[in-house]
């Protein structure tokens, strides 16, 4: 089993490429499998959330690359930006995971969370995309903003303490 535990910033080459959606890239402890069926186990720091491009090396030195699978994903646009900024408003406020883009919004699928948008007059529209949630105030990493090239910015690293019961809002969760 091929074991992954160490991020690196660059790599000289790649072995393979993982393909996450972003629940799993969330778990700091995770076996799946590469797409030729070798298993891979991977062990990160604790609160580690793996991104896009993201390379880990494997203690014999393999690399690999992960990349965000394509995932059922609402995108939210807005006639006005104070309108955008009201519905990350509502979804932050019910914790829900939303990735932050120029102009729009963009959440895992939920219908309650679709008639809510829609309600605050968003036009909501169904997509199969990568998902890359901003990590938020109590993300890990380096405690900033920084750009990718890929017309997004990200936020790492602890802004402030992190709560011991921080209740983030999932459409997989079940609904009472």
């Amino acid at each position: 089993m091929l074991t992954l535990n160490t991020k690196i910033d660059h790599a000289e080459s790649v072995f393979a490429q993982l393909v996450l959606p972003y629940e799993m890239r969330e778990n700091s402890r995770l076996r799946t499998a590469l797409a030729s069926g070798e298993e891979v186990a991977i062990f990160t720091v604790r609160g580690t959330v793996l991104r896009n491009n993201d390379l880990l090396k494997s203690d014999d030195g393999r690399v690999v690359q992960i990349i965000a699978a394509h995932e059922s994903v609402y995108r939210i646009t807005c006639k006005t930006p104070h309108d955008l900024l009201r519905c990350a408003f509502h979804l932050g406020n019910r914790h829900t995971q939303t990735q932050v883009g120029e102009g729009f919004l963009q959440i895992h699928q939920d219908s309650v969370l679709k008639q809510m948008l829609e309600g605050l007059g968003a036009t909501v529209v169904e997509e199969s995309a990568q998902f890359e949630p901003e990590s938020g105030a109590y993300g890990a990493g380096g405690g900033h903003h920084h750009h990718h090239g890929d017309g997004h910015y990200h936020a790492h690293g602890p802004l402030a303490p992190i709560p011991a019961r921080q209740k983030i809002h999932r459409p997989s969760d079940s609904q009472s």
